[in-house]
């Protein structure tokens, strides 16, 4: 059945560029794919396909494939074959690992979504990557992230929401092109100092976390949005500042938007509230 739902593609020949078989029941794929040379883009989420066909490895001018709501348990060895490929859809599968190699063949891929799955690690591999802008690994079981994912240097989004993340790597100051951060729904106690040097970060959510205090520098970034709802900093007392240097001043602060959202309940007399009055002498506490 699934070799005749390609009839009509193949009637176009090696012209033939995009083959869509969203929800057909599919188990296997098609190895007829291999007629297809010059097929640009793949769909074939909501199927039940569990492996690869090796045919995949011929489509080198592939650029966009979609696998998602599948039954696959790894990124296969054949993938590292789409030398031409962008965008990676693999959400809602159940990989849980990489095959070795996957990822020195992907040199051109921007978008990768990872989504639903149950990844317990990624590859220091994952730096090989090089074109990647958009990462998206939300809902899956990570306890970290290697320190090579960092050295990503064209990553404009990272995606790592409702993980088991316990902290991010100081080396995150690397990703000098990061503009969207989310965390939702993690176990990261302390961010790193280095996240305050990403001058390019527009968007931070941390919320359903357990921070408890915020790094020093943190008042230098240049967001746009802040979430931080659901964390322990809420809960914390105001305490008195012992030294100036303790203290932050709010015109540091260069949110133009959602400054509601910023942690006030964490703001304390500064170490200057003692001598002087004003507005701006609030300062956040350094532990």
């Amino acid at each position: 059945m699934t070799e005749r739902l390609l009839i009509r593609a193949l009637k176009g020949g090696k012209d033939t560029k995009i083959v869509t078989l969203n929800g057909k029941g599919i188990t296997k794929m098609p190895s007829a794919l291999s007629k297809l040379p010059g097929l640009k883009t793949l769909d074939l989420q909501n199927n039940q396909i569990r492996k690869v066909c090796p045919e995949i490895s011929t489509l080198t001018q592939l650029t966009a494939l979609n696998l998602g709501n599948n039954l696959l348990e790894e990124i296969p060895e054949e993938m590292k074959y789409l030398t031409s490929l962008k965008k990676l859809h693999l959400f809602g599968n159940k990989i849980c690992k990489f095959a070795p190699g996957v990822c020195g063949g992907l040199q051109h891929l921007i978008l990768l979504n990872l989504n639903n799955n149950r990844l317990t690690w990624i590859p220091q591999e994952v730096s090989r990557l090089k074109s990647l802008v958009i990462l998206s690994i939300n809902h899956n079981q990570l306890a970290s992230i290697p320190k090579e994912l960092c050295f990503l240097e064209n990553l404009s989004e990272l995606q790592l929401s409702y993980n088991r993340l316990l902290s991010l790597p100081e080396e995150i100051k690397f990703l000098k092109k990061l503009q969207k951060l989310v965390l939702i729904r993690n176990n990261i106690e302390v961010l790193p100092e280095g996240l305050c040097d990403l001058q390019n970060l527009r968007i931070l959510d941390i919320a359903g976390n357990i921070i408890q205090i915020l790094p020093s520098g943190f008042q230098n970034l240049k967001l746009r949005e802040f979430y931080c709802e659901g964390n322990p900093l809420f809960l914390m007392k105001p305490v008195n500042a012992i030294q100036q240097e303790d203290a932050w001043s709010l015109q540091n602060w260069k949110i133009s938007r959602n400054l509601k959202l910023v942690p006030l309940r964490i703001l304390i007399c500064s170490y200057k509230c003692f001598n002087k009055r004003g507005l701006n002498l609030f300062g956040i506490a350094q532990v």
